[in-house]
């Protein structure tokens, strides 16, 4: 399977007087098309930071990001909006819904601000809901829903224009568990039919049951990678995850991602 996200050496280093902070320090990862991927670590750890550069929408001050074949470093930022808008789904904490546009309107905005929305789009954005247990709130304005119920048409809307890349940002914390399962579950089942590359953020590690990676990351660096489905299966059944200490009778050491020999192209901090 191709890659969808590559990163080479990437970095997002902040300076506020004589104190330099780097939010993310020289990360390699990869993302197949088709693999979901859990991204966690404690906080500070550098996963939120990572995800807004993934999304397009924080430039890295080092090393390479190249999404569906794209280098975001050699965009101008007019390119890399339209790319955002087109090629990138994604859900943050705060869902963001338009207060005024109901359900269904909240998820075929994407097609709308892409010109591809039609009755085909109309459809799909109903069948979405309807997989997320929404079949009966299409025409609810957001002040009807719950926390979750927003949350998860905020998934619904990361889906609904076909991005090659799906990014979520802690999207189960405002849901109980029964339906924080249910929701990952979709989510997954959606990145593997429909072949797209997924990442989720999370705190909560009974969710990455439902992945086929996890990767943690500490003080900006990615630390840990675990592939194993039977080692994912134990990390689900806890609430920590740190290198080294046993879980569920099984200890998991760092794996580290090879560093890349060759030159690297180095977008600047402003690009």
């Amino acid at each position: 399977m191709e890659n969808i996200v590559e990163t080479r050496l990437v970095s997002k280093i902040y300076h506020t007087g004589d104190l330099t902070v780097k939010a993310v320090d020289q990360a390699n990862l990869e993302v197949r098309a088709g693999e979901f991927v859990a991204l966690v670590g404690p906080s500070g750890s550098g996963k939120t930071t990572m995800l807004a550069m993934l999304a397009a929408l924080l430039s890295p001050s080092e090393g390479q990001i190249v999404i569906a074949g794209q280098d975001l470093g050699k965009m101008k930022e007019s390119q890399r909006v339209k790319f955002r808008r087109e090629q990138i789904g994604f859900t943050f904490q705060a869902n963001n819904l338009v207060p005024y546009l109901s359900v269904r309107e909240n998820v075929e905005l994407m097609l709308r601000l892409n010109n591809t929305h039609n009755k085909a789009g109309q459809q799909r954005a109903a069948d979405i809901l309807t997989r997320l247990g929404l079949g009966d709130r299409l025409d609810n304005l957001p002040n009807q829903l719950s926390g979750g119920q927003k949350q998860r048409v905020a998934i619904a809307r990361a889906l609904i224009h076909d991005p090659s890349l799906v990014l979520a940002d802690e999207p189960t914390a405002s849901l109980d568990t029964e339906r924080a399962f249910q929701v990952v579950e979709i989510f997954a089942d959606l990145i593997h039919e429909q072949n797209k590359a997924g990442i989720m953020v999370t705190h909560d590690l009974r969710m990455v049951r439902f992945v086929d990676k996890v990767i943690q990351m500490m003080d900006g660096r990615i630390v840990n990678v675990v592939t194993d489905p039977i080692s994912i299966a134990a990390l689900a059944g806890t609430s920590q995850f740190e290198p080294g200490i046993p879980v569920n009778g099984l200890e998991y050491q760092p794996v580290l991602f090879p560093q890349v020999a060759q030159p690297v192209t180095r977008p600047g901090a402003g690009d």
